[in-house]
């Protein structure tokens, strides 16, 4: 019984058509400069530990570097069983409290980044891209990849017109390799647009790309005054912190796909159901 039991809250937790899907999972630095895209890269490195332990296959296909240190965005291509699934209850905005180690005077900051998750359009959904809707512009790559990197323009940009969609792909050698990756992700972005539009939705994939800053975060990582790593939507917390920046990320999520609060009342541990809002 507790088998099934076990087999019936899985498939609840997937109970969108795209959860079986490969994703593109995105991390987009708040506003601080280096203090928030130094927490994007720390969010890099965390999720792909994470891709690893579940056993995943991932790669980078854009970064952006930060102005002096960490990154401004990165996107990855995940490719595993439910990747999608999983990768979707991370959508949000993650905030850092730690003493600064770019603060000569260490003092307390605060920290902000955005994730979000794209499933990838299988070749049998119906998305039709006609070649003059798209302006491609090819450019030579930056940041770390290798001395091949800045010898030729191998980066690939495309412009969906009709759309505005505007996605790039730099971190391939080949120019062939970074345009199919690129159409990937634009083709996943026009699904994503398709659905919205058949919802009456056409803002809800903007709007669900919450803004990055106070009273929008669905987890917060404090490593100073105390450590502690707590998410606002279920409660589920840890102290152990480095655990966390190590991948070890599945409680969060589980709690929240299966749509668990966990709250401390008189002294017990009480598990309350959450209302989680369908995706459109």
């Amino acid at each position: 019984i507790e088998k099934q039991v076990a087999a019936l809250e899985f498939r609840r937790m997937f109970s969108n058509p795209a959860d079986p899907n490969n994703c593109f999972l995105d991390i987009q630095a708040g506003a601080g400069g280096t203090e928030a895209q130094d927490w994007a890269e720390m969010l890099s490195r965390m999720y792909g530990r994470w891709f690893d332990l579940r056993g995943w296959k991932w790669e980078v296909t854009d970064a952006l570097a930060g102005d002096s240190a960490g990154l401004k965005s990165v996107t990855f291509r995940v490719e595993g069983e439910n990747a999608y699934g999983f990768c979707k209850a991370e959508r949000g905005v993650h905030r850092l409290v730690r003493i600064s180690p770019f603060d000569a005077n260490k003092r307390r900051h605060t920290s902000f980044a955005s994730i979000f998750a794209l499933p990838v359009v299988d070749d049998n959904v119906s998305i039709k891209v006609e070649e003059k809707d798209l302006r491609v512009d090819t450019y030579r790559a930056s940041g770390a990849g290798g001395q091949h990197v800045n010898k030729t323009s191998s980066a690939v940009r495309l412009t969906h017109v009709p759309t505005g969609i505007v996605v790039q792909c730099q971190n391939e050698r080949s120019q062939l390799r970074n345009r199919e990756l690129a159409m990937k992700l634009l083709m996943a972005k026009l699904y994503q647009r398709k659905r919205e539009e058949e919802r009456a939705k056409l803002d809800e994939l903007e709007k669900n790309k919450k803004d990055i800053g106070w009273g929008s975060q669905i987890r917060s990582y404090v490593f100073h005054p105390y450590n502690l790593v707590k998410d606002h939507r279920t409660g589920v917390s840890t102290s152990n912190v480095q655990n966390v920046m190590d991948g070890d990320l599945e409680e969060f999520i589980k709690a929240f796909l299966m749509g668990k609060r966990y709250n401390k009342k008189g002294g017990g541990e009480v598990v309350e159901e959450l209302e989680i809002e369908e995706e459109p």
